[in-house]
């Protein structure tokens, strides 16, 4: 169904590079533009129930939206914090340990302060899956050896592969309570930003076909989640560049 990208991503990377360095104006207009998206998307896999629109005034008007979650607005927030600490680690060459902790703190610190940037200490269970996470005795060992790695795959892998990598190698070891998917895509993404690529958004829309996707993963068949996200960079280029044509 999805296919790999890597040469138009390629392609549409040296069209936006072509435009840059953009003035400071247009990156923050870019910038906020991503917080939203991002947060909304990223947040609406998971099941938060604000939209775009009220994702939007939550973060830029401070207010409440009547009749939703007091977790979906918190939700929103920490995840636009962890958003904007992803845009400073993005002028970094690595991805660190405590990197990682501190966007799990940021987005999850509202919701539950005692476990934010804290490997949860239980076992994960998903009803309905076949999936057996690693127990909690396993993760410091596994999250060490997981950015020991990261280096390396930077090296070996096109960069949007080592951007999905980096995505399913974390998803997978699911160090964290809760907040894993979303984690796992602020680190895609920093690992994006960290190589001259744009943020990328999965649609909720496609929700169904990333989850099927990251279940190949779990049996070690990598291809068709590199392939999805892939495409995902591509769409993501293409309303980057749209962005850029706009706004100069």
């Amino acid at each position: 169904m999805y296919e790999n990208k890597f040469q138009q991503n390629d392609e549409y990377k040296a069209k936006i590079d072509a435009h840059r360095p953009l003035s400071q104006d247009i990156l923050s207009q870019i910038q906020d533009y991503y917080k939203i998206g991002l947060t909304y998307s990223s947040n609406a896999i998971e099941g938060n129930t604000l939209d775009l629109v009220e994702t939007k005034v939550v973060l830029e008007d401070g207010l409440t939206i009547g009749g939703k979650p007091m977790k979906d607005h918190l939700e929103a927030l920490g995840h636009a914090s962890a958003f904007q600490e992803l845009l400073s680690l993005a002028k970094n060459e690595s991805i660190t340990e405590e990197d990682i902790k501190n966007l799990h703190h940021l987005f999850y610190n509202k919701i539950d302060e005692s476990n934010a940037g804290q490997y949860r200490k239980k076992q994960v269970i998903i009803t309905g899956s076949d999936v057996e996470f690693p127990r909690p005795t396993e993760l410091n060992s596994l999250m060490k050896d997981f950015v020991t790695q990261i280096p390396q795959m930077k090296l070996d892998l096109h960069p949007v592969e080592y951007a999905a990598m980096v995505h399913v190698h974390f998803v997978n070891i699911h160090p964290f309570i809760d907040g894993n998917g979303r984690v796992a895509r602020l680190l895609m993404n920093l690992a994006l930003l960290q190589a001259g690529y744009n943020i990328t958004i999965i649609p909720p829309v496609v929700r169904s076909d990333y989850i099927r996707a990251l279940q190949d993963s779990n049996k070690k068949n990598y291809k068709s989640f590199v392939d999805f996200i892939s495409e995902m960079v591509l769409e993501s280029q293409k309303e980057y560049l749209r962005l850029i044509n706009a706004l100069i």
